[in-house]
């Protein structure tokens, strides 16, 4: 969904978008923020709602997992490219 300005993009954004993701910063070129919506330490499996600024970039990565799926995405406010390794990107 296209969005106009940072108040309209809050509105959309439920989970809010939290601290600077400084942790991470490794694999974006510009700035992101984390808002871990789950405790690793009390859940199986970690979720959290990741926000980019406007043309930040994210680095080539590879999520491993022992079994099933090493990250789901889901866009709730926003919009942005996506790319798998090997195929076409395309605007979501």
């Amino acid at each position: 969904m296209k969005t106009i300005s940072r108040e309209e993009f809050e509105k959309q954004n439920v989970f809010g978008t939290c601290a600077e993701n400084t942790g991470f910063v490794q694999y974006f070129i510009g700035n992101s923020y984390l808002n871990p919506l789950t405790d690793p330490k009390n859940c199986a499996v970690f979720m959290a709602n990741v926000t980019f600024e406007p043309g930040c970039r994210n680095n080539w990565h590879i999520h491993h997992a022992a079994k099933g799926g090493g990250q789901l995405l889901f866009c709730t406010a926003g919009e942005g490219w996506y790319q798998e390794e090997g195929k076409e990107a395309f605007e979501k």
